[in-house]
């Protein structure tokens, strides 16, 4: 496992740290230009061939879309406690975004006779991209149908990548029905992102794609973010466990595991200057892998030896500052008084409080959205919510004595700007 003692780093290792594997993506760029070219000039042809090449499943223009029947057969294939579980997160889920729904019309009178106010009303409409690959993800699913409903856009789509047989998986058929989507293409990576920019004979253009990806499908809405809304970013997974000496080392070693089993690329960081606690945190580790697969181990143990492990400060000050220059997605704050370090925490997608909130529970159902900023973004960018499916429109009223209040003033401005057509709109009306 890396261990690092940040202040004796160099800045070339620091800056690997916060880079993580986030940038280069150089040639998923060449690949996502061909086959974008393709999609856009063939539609379905090109859609079925690539799916084919990818995902090993050998579909047709009339398969690609998935039916009612489809979707009812995969909830009822699930158990039932999965399907009460789904319905829980659902529960969850809609309660917190709905609490985020601001209000439709809102005014306030800037000078008397002056009201200026916003209009907020849903995108048309919205692609939401599952992903399938290392799991399946059924929350994913929820986690932006949800919003996206509560909204209340009024076309959602779905795409997500199907399996070698051109199904889809049984859990995210059930989260579908659970949500209320019946619009789902089996489709994924480049050849989605492309054919909801475009069109094809089966797929219908889109105006936004939300969700997240792979690098390719990330290089894939890098080169179309002219054509449609690609969303915000959303990358490999990382997290941060901050913990002070009050922190159960036991706790702070399964959750520091949670976000390292995701794959390769993504980023598992113990922050800390306590550095009994990292012993002992990396003598649990190593026997708690024993309990996982050789592939979930070979995930964490590529993680704690790549972009993740463990960052040694010297005061909780310090641990505080390098969460805020990372900006991590996921973090936990495990610390005597977490309530004390919450407010000084300003970059973070997500932050959880306390030895009892491993992200586990906020990935599938505390209710919060678990699609969150990463690469550093946390720092600009917020979790994915009713917002991204919201847009709003300024509304102003004028009164004639507010009119009066205002009109020489306006028409000063504009001539100062030199733009004589406005001025002479207020002075000769």
């Amino acid at each position: 496992m890396n261990i690092y003692k940040w202040k004796e780093l160099d800045e070339k290792t620091k800056g690997k740290i916060l880079k993580r594997a986030e940038t280069d993506i150089t040639e998923q760029l060449k690949v996502a230009q061909e086959i974008i070219n393709d999609v856009k000039t063939q539609g379905d042809k090109a859609v079925c061939y690539y799916t084919e090449k990818f995902d090993g499943a050998k579909l047709s223009p009339e398969t690609l879309k998935v039916t009612e029947e489809e979707i009812n057969a995969g909830y009822e294939r699930i158990s039932k406690e999965f399907k009460e579980t789904l319905e829980f997160a659902a529960t969850n889920i809609k309660k917190f975004h709905t609490h985020q729904m601001p209000e439709p019309l809102w005014f306030t009178e800037t000078v008397p006779g002056v009201m200026v106010g916003e209009q907020t009303s849903p995108i048309s409409d919205v692609c939401l991209y599952v992903p399938r690959g290392k799991g399946s993800f059924p929350s994913v699913l929820l986690m932006l149908a949800i919003p996206a409903i509560v909204a209340q856009v009024p076309r959602i789509v779905i795409v997500t990548p199907p399996n070698s047989i051109g199904s889809l998986d049984d859990s995210v058929l059930a989260a579908a029905k659970v949500a209320g989507v019946k619009e789902i293409y089996k489709v994924g990576g480049i050849q989605a992102v492309a054919a909801i920019a475009y069109g094809t004979e089966t797929i219908p253009a889109c105006s936004k794609i939300i969700g997240p990806g792979n690098s390719y499908v990330t290089a894939a809405k890098r080169l179309l973010s002219g054509v449609l809304d690609v969303g915000p970013p959303a990358g490999p997974s990382e997290a941060i466990i901050l913990a002070d000496e009050t922190a159960d080392a036991k706790k702070v070693a399964l959750d520091l595991m949670i976000e390292a089993e995701h794959g390769p690329d993504s980023a598992s960081l113990l922050v800390t200057h306590v550095e009994s606690l990292v012993e002992e945190v990396k003598q649990i580790i190593e026997k708690q892998l024993v309990k996982l697969s050789d592939q979930r181990k070979n995930f964490v143990n590529n993680v704690f030896n790549g972009y993740g492990g463990v960052i040694v400060t010297e005061n909780l000050e310090q641990s505080i500052d390098f969460v805020n220059m990372y900006g991590p997605e996921h973090m936990e704050i495990m610390t005597s008084d977490p309530w004390a370090v919450l407010p000084k925490i300003k970059n973070a997608g997500e932050i959880l409080l306390g030895n009892n909130a491993p992200i586990t529970l906020a990935n599938f159902l505390l209710g919060p959205n678990a699609i969150l900023p990463t690469g550093g973004f946390a720092k600009t960018y917020s979790s994915v919510s009713v917002f991204d499916f919201l847009k709003r429109s300024s509304v102003g009223y004028v009164t004639e004595q507010g009119y009066k209040r205002v009109r020489d003033k306006a028409a000063l401005f504009a001539r100062e700007e030199g733009f004589e057509t406005h001025a002479l709109a207020v002075e000769n009306r």
